[in-house]
């Protein structure tokens, strides 16, 4: 597991090891910026690269004068969005060929139309809220995918969210990274990044079980 720490000490030093990448890169250094969110956006497989702490310190290193504010404005929803379609298209391709037992209790296909169902309904709304929550910002598109969400649908939202996304937090790194207070405790601010992104999608996670529990109150009564 020292791949694990290791990791995590980069993450959390994620200031020093880019500065090194701008260092040793020059402008690839942009490559290498779209390839990260592109990857850990396109492909299940890449939830642990990151993504909020990665914008929150390009927009840090772009007050420096490191990195170009406005290349990263454009950069970065065009990462997502490339990584939200490609993520998109493996779930439809892969959603028919695992839900196609009428036998199976989990993967059958009625579960599928059910997934499709949910995500006609809620899709756009988890779409943007997922942006900004690791894990999930991985996987939304894949079961977008898979439960065959309209694809118009899908990417008009999967637009908003990743102009959202960049936007606040390159502009949270951009404004705040220079207060002294932000530059002493980095790591700290960091992890305020992390922790702050999941507050949304467990507001909504709550909201959605109230709702859930007071239709099925009203179901049982109306019988």
């Amino acid at each position: 597991m020292e791949w694990l720490g290791e990791f995590w000490n980069q993450i959390i030093h994620l200031d020093k090891t880019l500065s090194e990448i701008i260092a040793q890169t020059g402008y690839w250094v942009y490559a290498v910026l779209f390839g990260i969110v592109f990857l850990e956006t396109g492909f299940v497989i890449f939830p642990f690269l990151p993504g909020d702490s990665l914008l929150f310190t390009a927009g840090v290193l772009s007050h420096e004068g490191g990195l170009n504010v406005g290349i990263l404005m454009a950069l970065f929803p065009c990462a997502a969005l490339c990584g939200d379609v490609t993520n998109y298209t493996i779930g439809k391709w892969v959603g028919p060929r695992i839900f196609r037992n009428p036998n199976s209790r989990i993967l059958n296909p009625k579960n599928l139309d059910k997934t499709h169902a949910f995500m006609e309904k809620y899709g756009p709304k988890a779409i943007i809220i997922a942006r900004f929550v690791p894990l999930i910002r991985t996987m939304c598109p894949f079961v977008a995918g898979m439960g065959y969400m309209t694809f118009g649908r899908f990417i008009r939202y999967s637009v908003i969210g990743a102009l959202v996304w960049t936007v606040v937090c390159v502009g949270a790194g951009y404004l705040f990274g220079q207060i002294p207070i932000v530059r002493q405790n980095f790591a700290v601010a960091i992890l305020g990044i992390i922790l702050v992104t999941i507050i949304p999608i467990a507001v909504e996670f709550i909201r959605h079980r109230k709702i859930a529990k007071r239709e099925a109150l009203a179901g049982e009564a109306h019988d």
